[in-house]
């Protein structure tokens, strides 16, 4: 899989250490283990899925954050993103909206030694302002015309926001940083739900 990453164009060699270490198969049903390290989204209950390695990897990469980051991930799935995002920086915080999901999550990366990583249960919409600023953030569901402001407004000075934006499951990957928005190249993501 690391071999394929590198080949695809990820050059970032922390994240790809990252990949390298984390089990992707202790982070997808059991029934799909086989499938773990396709580069394919995979679904885990709750009409969510894991996002598909390639994809994890880029917004890994393009947070552009030192080791010494403390990141927010919103959408924890599986689990496996934030794993990732743990072996690359200090601190990870991670919302998902599902209990279950949230619960599973807790397991996995208990089971798989990411102690720096705090996952809280809630609407990712509003970030974590109490653990601000952050020095990247990485969104793992698509938003409809804009990330959510509450998220930019957590954001450290020079930090970089990485977020799917577009509808019905089809959009760009934008990067946020310094008052900029770059385009990363089209996606296809799960929808960002907000509110209650």
């Amino acid at each position: 899989m690391v071999e394929r990453l590198r080949a695809r164009g990820i050059t970032d060699e922390r994240v790809l250490d990252a990949m390298r270490q984390v089990p992707r198969e202790r982070f997808v049903p059991r029934a799909m283990a086989r499938d773990a390290y396709e580069d394919a989204p995979l679904p885990i209950g709750l009409d969510q899925t894991i996002s598909a390695p390639l994809i994890v990897a880029f917004s890994a990469a393009a947070l552009q954050a030192g080791p010494g980051a403390h990141v927010l991930e919103i959408g924890t799935g599986s689990g496996y993103g934030a794993a990732v995002l743990a072996r690359c920086h200090r601190s990870v915080v991670t919302i998902e909206r599902h209990p279950t999901l949230a619960d599973r999550a807790r397991a996995a990366l208990a089971a798989t030694g990411c102690a720096n990583v705090v996952v809280r249960t809630g609407d990712g919409a509003l970030g974590a302002p109490d653990r601000a600023p952050f020095d990247g953030i990485v969104v793992t569901a698509m938003a409809e015309d804009e990330p959510p402001p509450a998220l930019l407004e957590q954001l450290a000075p020079d930090a970089a926001l990485v977020c799917p934006v577009g509808r019905r499951g089809q959009g760009t990957l934008l990067r946020y940083r310094g008052g900029r928005t770059e385009d990363l190249g089209g996606v296809a993501f799960v929808p960002l739900v907000t509110g209650s």
